[in-house]
């Protein structure tokens, strides 16, 4: 995120760093990213570790509540921490960036009812972006990425699959009521009423479709099919992207097919043949779509759930997303034509 949480004493999230044996000398909120809240913790002897904060109420993959979704984001910081132990060789060359453990083998604390902290080494790599369009080679080099962690066996806390859409409820009923988008309640309330009217349509299509492709994906795909996917591995989530291309950001990580990850990574066919060649599993295009329908429809959602509050300012993280919703309409709308 790139504001600051106004209701987290910095001074308990660096108390709390002491379970991982590090006292900060230094916390320096990053503001990246959309979703988490990010310091840099700089200790004794000049050791750095990125430190995250998750705001438990908005995390809907990971539970409807920040209780249930304390509960799914610490079964996803586990499940990478086995997988980095899988993936990385001890003398190798690193995968992907998992969470660090506590001295009693935790990956996750509670910091407050709202927030969780988990605590990363620090790599020293210059990060992707959303939207990034990377060179072949850097396509290729994620596929294969993709491919060697589609084949690590499933940890036992890998969270289950989640079909359906968490943010379904804020969707509809914004498309039931544009006016929930009160005047007054902040600066984009009315410029989503008039995004929503102008594409209820195509909104209320798209959950068809998404509802046709869902049901497909429960009764038609095969348990064989389903592997550890990260959820999301655009470039946003890459160190170095085309170097090392360290995967990162784990609070997706799921059992699902193949192609909840591969519609993101790349459209091209040489790069999906490469994915089948490794992996002998050639992606379908049904299911490629159907992953494309559901992250605009989850962008939608988290982006209405903002603006429908009873108050939102005009902040970095506003701004984005409503620049994140504009988009997502936006691809929709040219699927469509």
């Amino acid at each position: 995120m790139k504001d600051r949480p106004t209701d987290l004493d910095v001074s308990v999230l660096a108390s709390a760093l002491g379970a991982w044996g590090f006292e900060p000398v230094t916390l320096t909120h990053a503001p990246v990213g959309f979703g988490d809240h990010h310091w840099v913790a700089v200790g004794t002897e000049g050791r750095r570790t990125f430190v995250t904060v998750s705001d438990l109420a908005h995390k809907p993959h990971c539970g409807p509540d920040a209780a249930t979704a304390w509960t799914g984001l610490n079964r996803a910081m586990n499940t990478a921490a086995v997988l980095a132990s899988a993936l990385d060789p001890p003398a190798g060359e690193r995968v992907l960036v998992a969470p660090l453990r506590t001295g009693a083998g935790r990956t996750l604390l509670r910091l407050t009812e709202r927030y969780a902290v988990s605590v990363f080494p620090y790599v020293d790599a210059p990060a992707g972006h959303f939207g990034q369009a990377l060179d072949p080679g850097a396509r290729r080099r994620l596929v294969e990425r993709l491919a060697g962690l589609h084949a690590v066996p499933p940890p036992l806390e890998t969270p289950a699959p989640h079909p359906a859409l968490p943010g379904r409820s804020v969707l509809e009923a914004a498309l039931a009521d544009p006016r929930r988008f009160r005047t007054g309640s902040g600066p984009y309330a009315q410029s989503c009423r008039t995004l929503l009217a102008a594409n209820g349509a195509l909104l209320r299509a798209t959950l068809g479709r998404f509802d046709v492709g869902t049901a497909r994906l429960t009764s038609d795909a095969p348990a064989s099919a389903t592997v550890v996917t990260h959820g999301e591995p655009h470039p946003g989530n890459i160190l170095d992207p085309g170097g090392r291309t360290l995967l990162v950001d784990w609070d997706t990580v799921a059992l699902a097919p193949p192609e909840r990850d591969l519609w993101l990574a790349t459209g091209a066919p040489a790069d999906l043949s490469r994915y089948a060649e490794l992996t002998g599993h050639r992606p379908g295009s049904a299911l490629l779509a159907h992953y494309g329908l559901r992250w605009a429809l989850d962008d939608i959602a988290a982006a209405l759930k903002v603006f429908g509050a009873p108050v939102h300012a005009d902040t970095a993280d506003t701004r984005q997303a409503w620049e994140g919703l504009v988009d997502a309409v936006s691809r929709l709308a040219d699927r469509r034509a």
